[in-house]
């Protein structure tokens, strides 16, 4: 055990954050801090590093470990470099070489017992340069920095002129380089793009320490951590494996309390009536055993019952009106900035019904091609046209469609007069906002919390085609569930930019990637895409700089001109060759099957003793072997 924490208690006021609350972490262990949103799990953290004290309990740290701590905000903002402000990480073994090279100058004019003692020192330096891996800390600098997105050309920007979500990734990187005992990760996916959050768990699959995550990226905790420390109503619960088997494990638990519950209450309401009907009775004797049924009934321990889910909330979200089969069409667009090109002559259509998401690394120009799509700007060459009777709905990450000086309430009750006070409370509850929240002022909200707003209003808009940004950003995982099954069910168009691979995985039919200027199409969800993405990116959208040979240039260029059509084509046809040859394997096994059931019934006495059976079984023994000479052939055809 690295660190534990035992017996915390923690309240802002009434609010009670943790009760009595224990937990520990064991050397190289990978553990996850899960909750909704408020529950608390930033306030342990900050705990756990001293930045609050616990009203009571203690945090233990094995004696020796060192604790490394990533916050949701950092304070990173100097004028080094991102380069020189990471190197910091590594400042022990810069004064290390320092002081090496230094002996190394000095043993020159030693002599005698002072150079033996000045040798033995540079000795054990070098050793212990060599054991820190010395030699390789600038490779491995660049290899944190690179993994986490950023290009060799932005090593040397000053920290002082990033972004918030660029500085949280230098913060990020410089503490990963530090390589702590155990580490503190708050969100630490924000801001990162789909490629940098794989090399992520990659990292810290692999971490030699031990590692404490806040995280709402369920598929980034199904793959890094085993253990889950669940903070709920005060109270901290632990299991063990990831992310799935955590959630699999608290709907048994809470299928199984919520039974006790109903048990037990059938029980109180059986007893009551027992007791009403023996006092009824008025006689002395039913009256004492009533008696007797009702302290029995004082000493029963009540069994709670179990906290309401946000996902007993269903959200139902339809189109008023039915679109046209051609929902979208894109040709030839384009798009850059000054010194960046966004995309150039990209071509897609998109069908009634389709739920597509957009991938792709920061910066590639996901978000702008959502808003030209949305006319907020201009492309700058090509067209898009919608079909018929298409309404859009747009989520945008500016919430441009809110009234600051409005609440919350007001928001939805005056674009949707018709809903009840209780349709729009649940509605807002299902995002977050319960009791007086729903009276808060639009411009006093976080930006998270319009987001919400935002995304509550368009889940009414009735709009048949939804444009979405991030739609999942600032969501707690039980409202990103409430949003999953609601896109699920809408039987309208949806074309979203993301993310949250886990909700890709949930809701997509199809992902359209930019990567390279270009489009690259996939038919199925991101656990398809992974399988296919090496394959398709070197057919569709190899980087231009990649030399090609005289004998593949013409394949090359012919793929590299293929629009989302013949890629969609492609991938369509070689899915059915796929499920042509399960469908004719499983033909094979059960004729195969059949075969040596006829076998072994010839073998029986009273049917080779029956001619006229014995002549319907060998007929059909030899249809059999003319259907699976056939069968086999088609195999072979297939397979290759």
């Amino acid at each position: 055990m690295i660190l534990a924490c035992h017996n915390l208690d923690k309240s802002f006021g009434e609010q009670v954050i943790v009760r009595n609350g224990s937990f520990h972490i064991e050397e190289h262990e990978k553990a996850a801090l899960v909750g909704i949103n408020g529950a608390g799990k930033s306030t342990i953290l900050k705990m756990i590093v001293k930045e609050l004290p616990a009203d009571s309990g203690e945090v233990i740290l094995s004696k020796g470990k060192q604790i490394g701590y990533l916050s949701q905000h950092p304070m990173t903002d100097t004028s080094r470099t991102i380069y020189e402000e990471v190197k910091t990480a590594k400042q022990y073994l810069i004064d290390m070489e320092t002081q090496i090279r230094s002996i190394e100058l000095e043993l020159k004019s030693l002599t005698g017992d002072a150079l033996d003692d000045r040798l033995a020192s540079y000795h054990n330096l070098m050793a212990r340069f060599e054991r820190e891996d010395g030699y390789a800390y600038e490779s491995e600098i660049v290899g944190v920095l690179k993994g986490l997105g950023f290009l060799e050309e932005d090593f040397t920007k000053p920290v002082s002129a990033l972004s918030g979500g660029q500085k949280t990734r230098v913060s990020l990187g410089k503490l990963l380089l530090t390589k702590p005992d155990v580490l503190l990760l708050d969100e630490p996916t924000n801001h990162l793009d789909l490629n940098s959050i794989a090399w992520l768990e990659t990292y810290l699959m692999n971490y030699p320490g031990a590692v404490l995550i806040v995280s709402h990226d369920r598929y980034f905790l199904n793959r890094v951590v085993t253990k889950i420390i669940e903070v709920e109503a005060g109270e901290i619960h632990t299991y063990m494996g990831n992310y799935q088997d955590y959630a699999s494990k608290k709907q048994q638990i809470r299928e199984a309390k919520l039974k006790e519950y109903l048990n037990q209450q059938q029980e109180i309401r059986h007893q009551e009536a027992v007791i009403e009907k023996l006092r009824s009775f008025n006689r002395e004797k039913s009256i004492k055993r009533a008696e007797s049924r009702e302290k029995m009934l004082a000493k029963m321990e009540r069994v709670e019952k179990p906290v309401e889910l946000h996902t007993d909330i269903h959200l139902k979200l339809e189109p008023s009106v039915i679109s046209g089969n051609d929902v979208l069409t894109v040709e030839h667009l384009s798009k850059s900035f000054p010194n960046q090109t966004l995309f150039t002559d990209i071509n897609f259509e998109i069908k009634r019904g389709e739920h597509v998401a957009v991938i792709g690394d920061n910066g590639t120009g996901k978000t702008t091609l959502l808003k030209i799509l949305n006319e907020v700007i201009p492309a700058d060459g090509g067209t898009f046209t919608l079909g018929s009777n298409v309404k859009i709905g747009y989520y945008d990450q500016e919430h441009h469609v809110l009234h600051m000086d409005k609440t919350v309430f007001d928001e939805i009750s005056d674009d949707y007069p018709r809903l009840t006070n209780t349709e729009i409370r649940n509605m807002l509850a299902a995002f977050l906002f319960t009791g007086d929240d729903v009276y808060k002022l639009i411009k006093d909200l976080s930006g998270g919390e319009r987001g919400r707003v935002s995304l509550a209003k368009l889940m009414l808009s009735e709009a048949n085609f939804l444009i979405l940004d991030e739609p999942t950003n600032h969501l707690d995982v039980a409202s990103k569930e409430i949003l999953e099954k609601a896109l699920n069910d809408y039987t309208g168009t949806v074309l979203y930019v993301s993310h949250d691979r886990y909700f890709i995985n949930q809701t997509a039919t199809r992902i359209l990637d930019l990567v390279n200027h270009k489009f690259v199409n996939y038919i199925g969800n991101y656990d398809y895409y992974l399988e296919k993405k090496e394959e398709l990116t070197a057919a569709y959208a190899a980087p231009l700089e990649e030399p090609v040979t005289a004998a593949s240039g013409a394949n090359s260029d012919s793929a590299g001109k293929l629009d989302w059509k013949a890629q969609k084509e492609a991938q369509a046809k070689e899915r059915k060759r796929q499920n042509d040859l399960k469908r004719t394997e499983e033909q094979i096994e059960k004729l195969e099957t059949r075969n040596q059931e006829i076998d072994t019934l010839l073998t029986r006495e009273d049917i080779y003793s029956n001619s006229v059976k014995c002549q319907e079984l060998a007929k059909e023994k030899a249809a059999i072997s003319e259907e699976l000479a056939e069968l086999y052939e088609k195999w072979e055809g297939l397979a290759e």
